[in-house]
């Protein structure tokens, strides 16, 4: 296998030859056993595998789409697919997937983000053809994070210039009232009820849980199952419909309750009864039990209803505030030798003993200015739910010094477990005879 042309560097013989025994070709001196030059240390006619060059470094951008661009476009197609969307969102989930995969913003993520951007593109592409999803729809089909996904979705609109009009209440809690099965072939003929009655009227009870904070913060699907459930009742209030519990109407309608639903609609018969309590023809006692009879007429009255409760409530805390101003103040204190135990005197700085129970603020409850923090949202007719439902804050408690025994005591403070006047003659006897 000898060749012309290259020669030894080492003994300057041309009898330099291939070695091919080894994966790396190198031409090797037959006399003296130098190499003379080494090969490729891989060749692609003869070594089958990866690459450590990326892939959008390659030439192969241009010949064939990238592996995770393929697979994002299956997920588009299998969540249009699920959510039976038309064939004109498919198409438009699949044109924005292709241009927003190619983005810097988007080439060199996780593929995890990636998986959302699929996921958010049909969002935004049934917002823009009029088909009514919500992001809580999308991020349950990708067992995400509602807050990850709103973000990617930001993202994605402010990238492709996209200007997705706002969703319609309405067309989203029809779709939802659509899923429950209450019609003439899956229930009996008193518990039937028309989806767009039902809509309708669970439009009306959303708006008012909107007008008194019980939507802020909270998730929108037990909210709609709440207002289906109460509609549901309201619009025939026959006793078969009256003893559901929402439990049994979840089960009957073939849907998954949801568990913050129960807390929802106990806030909304409550709103509902503040607000029947000033209807002026109504003779019976309304309770949050018996409200449901009259949702149509409070509901049709709801913006003069509100006014009225909130001019009440604002009335009864005035005439409150007035009570409290014209009370007598406390009678003071009398003090005697007969019980010094139960009835002790305060000392001249205000302290009193560690057993005195002395009604005073809670650290919890004052501010930094040494002010009375009052929750408002417990005097208030409607507020939020983080309002009336406060966290105690933590208090920070003060370092304690170590002691040692050897630390001076003040005179205050020795006067402080002085209380009455017995123990203070005593003193005063003590300390005269000590100075004689």
């Amino acid at each position: 296998m000898s060749r012309s042309g290259p020669s030894c560097p080492a003994c300057g013989s041309a009898n330099v030859v291939d070695d091919d025994l080894y994966c790396q070709a190198q031409l090797v001196c037959v006399d003296c056993g130098s190499v003379v030059s080494e090969g490729a240390l891989t060749n692609e006619s003869v070594y089958v595998g990866g690459s450590d060059v990326g892939y959008s470094r390659t030439t192969a951008v241009d010949k064939k789409p990238c592996v995770n661009l393929i697979k994002g476009g299956h997920h588009v197609i299998a969540m249009c697919r699920i959510l039976r969307v038309n064939r004109e969102i498919e198409d438009l989930s699949q044109l924005y997937h292709s241009q927003a995969y190619q983005h810097k913003s988007f080439i060199r993520v996780t593929l995890r983000k990636k998986e959302f951007l699929a996921g958010c593109c049909v969002l935004a592409s049934c917002r823009l053809r009029q088909w009514p999803v919500t992001i809580g729809t999308i991020s349950c089909l990708l067992d995400a994070d509602l807050v990850e996904v709103g973000a990617v979705y930001q993202e994605l609109v402010k990238i492709l210039n996209i200007e997705p009009p706002t969703f319609n209440i309405y067309d989203v809690i029809e779709a939802h009232s659509r899923e429950y099965k209450i019609s003439s072939l899956h229930v009996a003929e008193e518990l039937v009820e028309n989806h767009k009655d039902l809509t309708k009227r669970a439009v009306e009870l959303v708006e008012l849980a909107a007008d008194t904070w019980i939507v802020t913060g909270r998730q929108p699907v037990p909210v709609m199952m709440a207002a289906i459930y109460l509609s549901w009742q309201s619009l025939k209030p026959n006793r078969h419909r009256l003893k559901l519990s929402l439990d049994k109407f979840c089960q009957l309608a073939k849907v998954k309750k949801q568990k913050p639903a129960a807390n929802r609609v106990t806030e909304m018969k409550e709103v509902l009864w503040k607000l029947g309590k000033e209807i002026p023809w109504l003779r019976e006692t309304l309770t949050p039990d018996n409200v449901i009879a009259q949702v149509e007429d409070i509901l049709k009255h709801r913006f003069a209803l509100l006014r009225r409760a909130l001019r009440a409530r604002e009335e009864a805390l005035l005439a409150e505030s007035v009570a409290g101003c014209e009370a007598p103040p406390p009678r003071p204190l009398e003090f005697s030798d007969q019980n010094p135990v139960e009835r002790r005197q305060p000392s001249a700085e205000g302290t009193r003993a560690p057993g005195d129970e002395v009604d005073q603020p809670r650290a919890g409850d004052m501010l930094p200015g040494g002010a009375l923090e009052s929750n408002w949202g417990a005097r208030a007719l409607f507020a939020p739910p983080c309002v009336v439902h406060a966290k105690r804050r933590r208090v920070e408690q003060p370092e304690l010094r170590d002691v040692t025994g050897d630390e001076e005591i003040s005179d205050s403070e020795i006067e402080s477990y002085i209380r009455t006047p017995r123990e203070a003659r005593d003193f005063a006897r003590t300390q005269k005879l000590l100075l004689e």
